[in-house]
């Protein structure tokens, strides 16, 4: 955690006090132990013991008042630094004057005060201590009996040092504490750098991940999580345990930088393509992997392409239906003459059977260029299938025997537009009784579940019918692609389209014992209120 400014002020009076400890200690060690071999208290060795014994004393309540903080920081400085001259003063008038040695003890004071309190009041503490060094000598001289060398140039010279030790002290401060302030901005700075690249790196649409040289993970982004469905914690996880496939692709990718990457699958609705860079470190080469979601890139080519076909077809789709309007009108006029030939009928029913087919045509591609707004809500989707069963067979195409529903848990729930989820299940189920093999009887199966290891629900459209050629399975989705000679190819495209507009994913899966699967997978079960509804 970092020290507040008043942490950093106090801390230095506290060492201060700790050296005044150490200091008055070692002079009065030294003096109760050869004393006799030093000048110390050589002329006044009553005063000298005195005022050694007072200022340890001192030392040790200043030492308790900077731990308590109390009284204040300024009051605090200024008097121990007071106390500190005078005591050395002191000494050294007991020591025989400067000659004595003490005198540097004098330059120590007055630089720690510099340093504690800078400003005037430096130059006030050297004043002070080369008063009280002028004031001890001339005194010193004064008393009879005493035989001391009186040298005031040495003295002179001494407060001199006094005064360029607090001038240089001050000067040194400033400077220290414009580079803590300095470094300080810098360390802010930095600070809302990392928060502002750890926030662009979050919110990257690929995903990353940031690994040593280890192979444990040192960073992975939200986009990656949610390709690579974890969602625990992953600090110094090995990638290993995240995604196998990924860290095969690492190892193949470091014993060749040329190593092209693969696809791989993500969850539900993504194939992921790694991409592999070095990240050199104090301790090895770490590697960054960018991973992409072909998906999206498939998706936006999509939207590149519909773009065009959109803008191309909403500028003549109304100039077509009113020419087909005319065709169709005078097709049915012509059918009402009883005295056309049957030939000619059958002519005229392929004409309206054509002229129908080519409105849906126009009716889809004008659906494309106005997409409905969806309005998710979430949807019990036991009692939802049980409508929609019901609605359905009841249209006249196909039985109430030759639909099932199932789901597993019976309470799960769905977060889907349901008049959108109707359109889209009814448009599955229609396609498979038009591709229906006329020499097995049609079954549907409905089965909601939640995919494995997961709360992820899904609902799979399941028929035992001839099932999807693999060459034609990438390509169902893709509009106006259709292998009926009477259809428009755009069923399934918009229904995956709806099912995106509501943040769903639908997809093809080949069934192991024949037929087809398509599987709507829905977003993550947030448990929210079940909404009731009186139709499907």
């Amino acid at each position: 955690m970092p020290e507040s400014s008043a942490d950093l002020t106090w801390k230095p009076l506290r060492l201060l006090t700790f050296y005044r400890v150490i200091l008055a200690g070692l002079l009065t060690v030294l003096y109760f132990t050869i004393g006799d071999q030093t000048m110390l208290g050589i002329e006044q060795p009553a005063l000298y013991r005195l005022t050694c014994l007072s200022y340890l004393l001192f030392s040790l309540l200043a030492g308790f008042t900077a731990r308590l903080r109390r009284p204040g920081y300024r009051l605090q400085t200024i008097s121990q630094v007071l106390v500190d001259i005078g005591a050395i003063t002191l000494l050294i008038f007991a020591s025989g004057g400067p000659s004595s040695g003490l005198g540097i003890l004098l330059i120590i004071s007055v630089a720690t005060g510099s340093i504690l309190l800078p400003g005037r009041m430096a130059f006030l503490f050297a004043a002070v201590a080369a008063i009280a060094l002028m004031g001890e000598q001339f005194y010193g001289s004064l008393q009879p009996g005493i035989e001391r060398s009186v040298s005031y140039t040495q003295t002179g010279l001494l407060g001199l040092m006094l005064f360029a030790t607090a001038g240089l002290t001050l000067l040194l401060v400033r400077r220290i504490r414009d580079s803590e302030a300095l470094a300080r901005q810098r360390g802010i700075d930095i600070a809302s750098l990392g928060k502002l690249n750890e926030h662009i790196v979050q919110r990257l649409q690929a995903g990353i991940i940031v690994v040593d040289h280890n192979h444990n993970i040192r960073l992975m982004n939200d986009t990656a999580r949610k390709l690579l469905d974890y969602q625990y914690s992953v600090e110094d996880q090995p990638l290993e345990n995240i995604s196998r496939p990924l860290y095969k692709q690492l190892m193949a990718w470091r014993k060749s930088s040329q190593h092209e990457p693969a696809l791989l699958k993500g969850n539900a609705s993504s194939n992921i393509l790694p991409h592999f860079t070095p990240m050199g470190t104090g301790d090895g080469v770490g590697v960054m992997i960018f991973l992409e979601d072909t998906a999206v890139m498939e998706k936006q080519a999509q939207q590149v392409k519909l773009a065009s076909l959109g803008r191309l077809t909403a500028s003549i789709a109304h100039e077509i239906r009113n020419p087909l309007g005319a065709i169709s009108h005078a097709t049915q006029l012509l059918s009402e003459d009883n005295a056309l030939a049957n030939g000619d009928r059958r002519l005229m029913t392929i004409i309206g059977d054509n002229t129908a087919r080519v409105n849906d045509i126009v009716e889809n591609i004008l659906e494309l260029s106005r997409p409905g707004t969806a309005v998710p809500q979430t949807v019990l989707l036991k009692d939802w299938l049980a409508r929609f069963a019901d609605e359905f067979s009841h249209s006249g195409l196909c039985t109430p025997e030759q639909i099932r529903c199932s789901v597993d848990p019976e309470d799960m729930e769905i977060h889907m537009d349901p008049s959108q989820l109707h359109q889209v299940v009814w448009n599955l189920c229609q396609n498979s009784i038009h591709h229906a093999d006329n020499d097995i009887p049609l079954q549907l199966t409905l089965a909601g579940s939640y995919a494995v290891g997961s709360r992820t629900p899904h609902l799979d459209i399941m028929d035992n019918g001839p099932g999807i050629d693999s060459d034609m399975a990438d390509k169902i989705f893709e509009p106006f692609f259709t292998t009926r000679s009477s259809g428009t190819g755009l069923g399934l495209y918009i229904a995956r389209e709806i099912c995106e507009s509501n943040q769903t994913h639908l997809e093809y899966l080949p069934a192991a014992q024949g037929g087809s699967c398509f599987r709507i997978t829905f977003p993550v079960n947030k448990r929210l209120p079940v909404a009731s509804f009186a139709q499907a």
